[in-house]
């Protein structure tokens, strides 16, 4: 019999994030696919009473806390103690943890100390023939392999947007408080604050509902013969500011620094989507001025709706790999969609 447990860390208010939801979520339908299994749920934040409240329907039989003012920022000394401690207190045979940055950071340390093993980038869990096994992707996302491990604790890193995220109705939740000991060596590194750009100069946003995708052609000779980068980025900013969409590019576009050609200023290798880039799960892409680059059009597969703008009637987004191909000039279409939106 499994013994579940879902790790998670409070937010700056309290509450659990949408990551954390989700592996509730994913951990909620395994537990109810294997025999006999139970289901954990352990909280770490400065005060974890309204979290278990949030998930207080979720089934789990026991809700563990590590709360204190000394574990609400991420810190890898103290983060390993609090899942090496939840761990024991559960006596978890399957750890569950949104892949989260704080998470990510302290997983496989605390691993080696429960003496289990870690699967990372899963984007899934399930049992099929009654035993818990991962799914995840390789070479680029073009191969997924589907992973079983006998050896117990076994901890998975969920990745975001692969699961239905936890939906039940708050409730209230008995809090079992698990002590843990933070001895000086482990509190020298300190958060001293954030340094964030406004939300307005974002332009990564992973929980957009949109993703924009810039091909290189944004920078390319036009109709009259000339490139109009500035132009491009008036238009893509304007679109983005007033849409809140995430944006992604092709590597083509963010490598042309290198070659000596212009570039959008605020693009970077972060906004790389495919080829080494980010493989992001939002409701729906738009990509525009790309000419369907194989690398690029994988790492995006996971969007549930895909469409594409691009004046070559002929190019490979047209041969399935977006479910609708605008054949228009992206210039035009994006200035009259933010003349558009700019409307009362």
């Amino acid at each position: 019999m499994e013994t579940i447990l879902v790790l998670a860390h409070t937010e700056a208010d309290g509450s659990l994030g949408k990551a954390a939801l989700e592996t509730l979520g994913a951990a909620q339908t395994l537990a109810s696919s294997l025999a006999g299994a139970t289901l954990v749920v352990g909280l770490v934040g400065t005060d974890v009473q309204a979290a278990a409240n949030q998930i207080a329907t979720c089934g789990a039989t026991r809700f563990l806390g590590v709360a204190a003012p000394d574990f609400a920022q991420p810190r890898y000394s103290s983060d390993v103690l609090v899942v090496e401690a939840l761990g024991k207190a559960a006596a978890a045979t399957l750890i569950l943890a949104p892949a989260t940055s704080r998470m990510n950071r302290v997983l496989a340390g605390a691993t080696q100390r429960l003496g289990g093993r870690i699967d990372t980038h899963a984007t899934g869990i399930a049992a099929p023939d009654g035993q818990p096994a991962v799914t995840r992707w390789y070479y680029r996302q073009r191969m997924e392999a589907v992973l079983s491990r006998t050896q117990r604790p076994w901890v998975v890193a969920l990745e975001s947007g692969c699961a239905p995220a936890f939906a039940g109705a708050a409730g209230a939740a008995t809090v079992e408080l698990v002590p843990v000991a933070l001895p000086a060596a482990h509190q020298r590194t300190t958060v001293t604050g954030i340094q964030a750009p406004p939300a307005d100069e974002q332009t990564i946003r992973p929980d957009a509902k949109l993703l924009f995708v810039a091909g290189a052609g944004w920078t390319k000779k036009q109709a009259d013969g000339q490139p109009h980068a500035v132009e491009a980025e008036k238009l893509i900013l304007g679109f983005l500011g007033q849409t809140k969409a995430s944006l992604g590019s092709t590597k083509s576009l963010v490598d042309l620094s290198g070659e000596g050609q212009q570039v959008l200023k605020f693009m970077s290798h972060l906004n790389q989507v495919g080829q080494t880039g980010a493989t992001p799960r939002h409701p729906k892409g738009l990509a525009t001025c790309c000419h369907g680059e194989e690398p690029h059009t994988v790492g995006w597969r996971f969007i549930n709706e895909r469409r594409a703008i691009n004046l070559n009637a002929a190019c490979s987004w047209a041969q399935g790999k977006a479910d609708v191909l605008y054949v228009a000039d992206a210039f035009a279409v994006i200035g009259k969609v933010n003349e558009l939106l700019a409307t009362p």
